[in-house]
Parts: structure tokens; C-alpha cells; sequence
């Protein structure tokens, strides 16, 4: 078994869901295919999980099991899943929620985490 390795890409909470979506966004035009990815959040939604959601939570989740695209979930909702890269907005929550949403993250991947928020 491969180690996952982890990277901090630095930001404030308020800051956490843009300094994700510039990872994914740098992440697609260096070739990773959007299937490879999930991006979870440890407290507020990302808006392209609320809009997905607004179809119906059976919908929602079928995406995930297509793998078709990027998925956003919520990290300690999330339904078991490996992707290649994981990008984890860390926007918000205490610190024993970003403790575990940043631990269920990383059961996730199976290359690449990427933390986008507070430094400890």
C-alpha cells in the first residue's frame, strides 16, 4: 500500500472553497481527468454540491457512483469512495471536525490530498 501524500495550500476558512476550486482548476489543466477528483468541504457546502443537490439527493449521488466528473461532497457526509486526489476545503468547523473530516479525507485518496485552509 502506497503512502497518500499531503499537501497544505494555505488560506483563511472564508477563503477555503476559492483556494479549492484554483486546485481543481489547476489540477484539470495539468492533465488530471475531473473523474479523478473529490472535493470535500468540513462545514458550509460548496455551491456546486448545493446546486447538484437541488435535483434530488438520489440524483446527487448517483453522480458519485458514475464517476464521471468532479464530485463535491461534504467530508464527514461523504458515501465511501477512493479518487486519485482529494482537495479538502477546510472551511470551518472545530477543531476535533476538521480533525476527522481531514482523517475521512484522507481515507479517500489514494495519491493526492490537498488541505485548503488554516495552517496549524
Amino acid at each position: 500500500m502506497h503512502q497518500v501524500e499531503t499537501q497544505v495550500l494555505p488560506s483563511s476558512p472564508e477563503g477555503a472553497m476559492d483556494r479549492a476550486d484554483e486546485a481543481v482548476d489547476l489540477l484539470l489543466e495539468t492533465g488530471r481527468a475531473p473523474e479523478q477528483i473529490l472535493v470535500l468541504t468540513t462545514a458550509e457546502p460548496h455551491p456546486w454540491q448545493q446546486h447538484e443537490e437541488s435535483f434530488g439527493a438520489e440524483r446527487y449521488w448517483a453522480q458519485l457512483d458514475e464517476a464521471a466528473d468532479v464530485f463535491y461532497a461534504e467530508a464527514l457526509a461523504c458515501r465511501a469512495v477512493r479518487r486519485e486526489v482529494v482537495v479538502l476545503a477546510v472551511n470551518g468547523g472545530d477543531e476535533a471536525a476538521v480533525a476527522a473530516a481531514t482523517a475521512k479525507a484522507r481515507e479517500h485518496a489514494t495519491r493526492l490530498l490537498l488541505v485548503c485552509g488554516p495552517t496549524v
